[in-house]
């Protein structure tokens, strides 16, 4: 496989026992305005398929909102060809509830996704298979030559450094709308939010195996980005979510607990240092300023922890058992339901 990967297999790994060509692919396309490359996306996944032999279920075709003619032309495309479904969301939701719509909608055992303005190549489609059979779960694409102007790639780069290091997912491009997943990842992982580009993280932290390969990446031809500032904030801020529900979902009272404890430390040494101050040398301590401090930062730690003791105590009686299944690799010998 001509492609490099993000995470390295673990020794004695066995790739899954069937091959994403008996599967059968479904591709999820969220489109916002995007009238004119529809037919085009359309027509070379087709072509990309037929040209390698892929079975391809269905081409999902998800309308988030649109305002031009982009429902228009998915309900003709779908009435031509049996394997198109059109979708349209009542309103404008975000890339992630789109996505998650169609992906809920598609009948392949393996989803590729991606966007609608011809950025992104069909005629990858096929490495990504050949990455899934290598033993992955989970494949993302790298636009490692971007077409894009300065003031897209230069935030979006510094960005994929910062969620790297974070999250610990090595992968050189979070925002790449061009990924390959095993059907069954959908059954643990929900979208929402800004979360579209955190899949990667979020199914690693459930240890499905996650690579990368570089793709062809054109300059857009039709339409206008979707890409702004805001969406880099909302990122950032759905980052923080991530690391919270992957770290620390079943196990607050580490997180709140052990910020309080930085708190309570740092609050007793204070108040330790003026207590010693005061006994020692008879100074006077009571208009110091780091006699509120150090007692803030106490109160603040006592309030932490408890509120992460209460939030053990809420999932030990609220939690939803987990759903075993969907955490088995592989199951040999024995009777299963």
């Amino acid at each position: 496989m001509t492609a490099t990967t993000a995470i390295e297999p673990q020794a004695g790994f066995q790739p899954g026992l069937e091959s994403t060509r008996t599967l059968g692919i479904s591709i999820v396309i969220p489109a916002k305005d995007e009238e004119e490359s529809l037919p085009l996306i359309v027509a070379r996944i087709m072509a990309a398929c037929t040209s390698a032999g892929i079975r391809l279920v269905d081409i999902v075709l998800v309308d988030d909102g649109s305002s031009d003619g982009s429902w228009r032309v998915m309900t003709r495309l779908a009435a031509e060809h049996a394997m198109v479904q059109a979708i349209r969301l009542r309103c404008n939701f975000g890339k992630a509830t789109a996505l998650m719509v169609g992906i809920g909608a598609c009948r392949g055992g393996i989803v590729i996704t991606m966007d609608a303005d011809l950025q992104d190549d069909p005629d990858e489609i096929p490495r990504f298979l050949d990455a899934l059979d290598a033993g992955y779960d989970v494949v993302s694409g790298w636009k490692k030559e971007r077409h894009d102007p300065l003031s897209k790639t230069l935030p979006s780069r510094f960005f994929n450094r910062v969620t790297a290091r974070i999250s610990g997912i090595r992968l050189h491009d979070f925002n790449c709308g061009f990924k390959a997943y095993r059907r069954e990842i959908f059954d643990s992982v929900d979208l929402y939010g800004e979360l579209h580009r955190y899949v990667p993280v979020l199914a690693g932290a459930l240890g499905y195996r996650v690579g990368e390969i570089p793709v062809r990446h054109h300059a857009r031809q039709y339409g206008k980005s979707k890409y702004g500032v805001a969406r880099f904030l909302r990122g950032f801020l759905d980052l923080l979510t991530v690391v919270t529900i992957t770290r620390f979902a079943y196990r607050p009272g580490h997180l709140f607990g052990g910020i309080g404890s930085l708190f309570l430390l740092g609050g007793g040494a204070a108040l330790t240092y003026l207590t010693g101050l005061k006994l020692l040398t008879g100074a006077s301590i009571g208009s110091r300023p780091l006699l509120l401090l150090g007692v803030l930062a106490v109160i603040i730690g006592v309030q932490l922890t408890l509120f992460g003791m209460l939030a053990e105590l809420i999932i030990s009686r609220t939690q939803r058992p987990v759903e075993t299944r969907n955490l088995v690799r592989q199951h040999i010998g024995g009777e299963r339901p």
